[in-house]
């Protein structure tokens, strides 16, 4: 078997992704003059979701995202009801990251065949999502693209992507403007792989060791296109009470492409030190076993067990892991900020140290 070493291999760029954006997004940012003092700019790009100033002390914050090529494991599966509560999480939880309320959704359904069953079945999942997040689905787009839209499924061919909204107070935005030395990072567990990494799991679960949707793995404990399909955890309910009842919440980052490294994409200049990781879901063992993936890749690729993390001032602590738990939600302390202005993450308990797009070994 082939060693499948890095995301770029399996099919996806990130590197590549991010230096073919500027371009884009100067052009996307030369637009921010157009509305006027109607709907400001708050922050620029980067940020999880960004917030535009609608006046009265409101911001409105938005944010889009899709649900990627777990697409293409429901249609292996032949199942299709829950992707939709993978649009919602994908979407609501980075509105969460900017301290804003998602009240709503809208989605874009790109299909081969306007197959009433898989619209339907789509459609379950959506208003289960939404239900979880408590936003609504005011309405939508189909579009039926049958030359552009393939997949391992003849007809039922699809994309499914969300745009979201939230309100925040402008001056209660929280985006790591003061993290100092010593506040904690607190790691709320995800639900597997969520929506991120399916093109490198699936080039070494699927491809390269041959196995079927269909196969029971016993580490697992489900076969291995139930435990891809796991829903993406929405973490709405929990964070924003957290957000109500704690003050000084610092920071909130969705673990999602990119992995820890996401804890940067913060305004504070500031390291992040994480010295206790729990143990690592069977799933993420068995794409590095198999695919002899090095814990740099995963890494990035993957949340590794961690999908949403809170940071807060050490005062702060029982309280989050008191909400957490009457949400049903286990979490530990995974780590801490160092104040240095190096904007680095270094993960102790496997020796990786990094920033921007990569880690490496220390």
């Amino acid at each position: 078997m082939s060693i499948i070493d890095t995301y770029s291999k399996a099919g996806v760029d990130t590197e590549q992704e991010e230096s073919s954006m500027s371009g884009l997004i100067n052009h996307v940012k030369r637009t921010w003059p157009f509305s006027g003092d109607i709907a400001k700019v708050k922050l620029d790009i980067g940020f999880f979701a960004n917030v535009l100033d609608i006046g009265n002390g409101i911001g409105l914050a938005i944010s889009a995202d899709g649900v990627g090529t777990k697409i293409l494991v429901a249609q292996m599966m032949d199942k299709y009801d829950t992707v939709g509560i993978d649009c919602i999480a994908m979407n609501v939880n980075d509105i969460l990251c900017v301290g804003a309320r998602p009240i709503t959704m809208v989605d874009y359904i790109a299909v081969q065949n306007a197959d009433p069953w898989l619209l339907n079945e789509i459609g379950k999942g959506l208003y289960e999502g939404a239900k979880i997040a408590n936003v609504n689905i005011p309405g939508g787009e189909l579009a039926q693209v049958k030359d552009m839209i393939r997949g391992p499924r003849e007809g039922f061919g699809f994309d499914l992507v969300g745009m979201s909204a939230g309100i925040v107070p402008i001056d209660k935005l929280i985006v790591g403007e003061d993290l100092k030395d010593g506040d904690v990072i607190i790691g709320i567990k995800s639900n597997g792989i969520h929506s991120n990494g399916l093109t490198l799991a699936r080039k070494v679960l699927l491809e390269e060791a041959g196995f079927s949707v269909g196969k029971y793995i016993d580490d697992l404990g489900t076969t291995l296109g139930e435990e891809l399909l796991k829903p993406t955890h929405i973490y709405v309910k929990e964070v924003l009470e957290i957000i109500e009842c704690c003050k000084n919440v610092k920071s909130l980052i969705h673990i999602t492409s990119d992995g820890f490294l996401n804890l940067p994409r913060v305004k504070s200049n500031v390291s992040y030190i994480i010295d206790n990781l729990p143990d690592i879901p069977p799933i993420f063992n068995l794409i590095q076993n198999l695919g002899e993936v090095p814990d740099e890749e995963m890494f990035t690729v993957y949340n590794m067990g961690i999908g949403f993390c809170v940071i807060v001032a050490p005062n702060d602590v029982d309280q989050v892991f008191s909400i957490l738990k009457n949400n049903n939600r286990q979490a530990y302390k995974i780590g801490y900020i160092v104040g240095d202005g190096k904007s680095q993450v270094t993960i102790n308990p496997r020796g990786l140290i990094g920033s921007g797009k990569r880690f490496h070994k220390f």
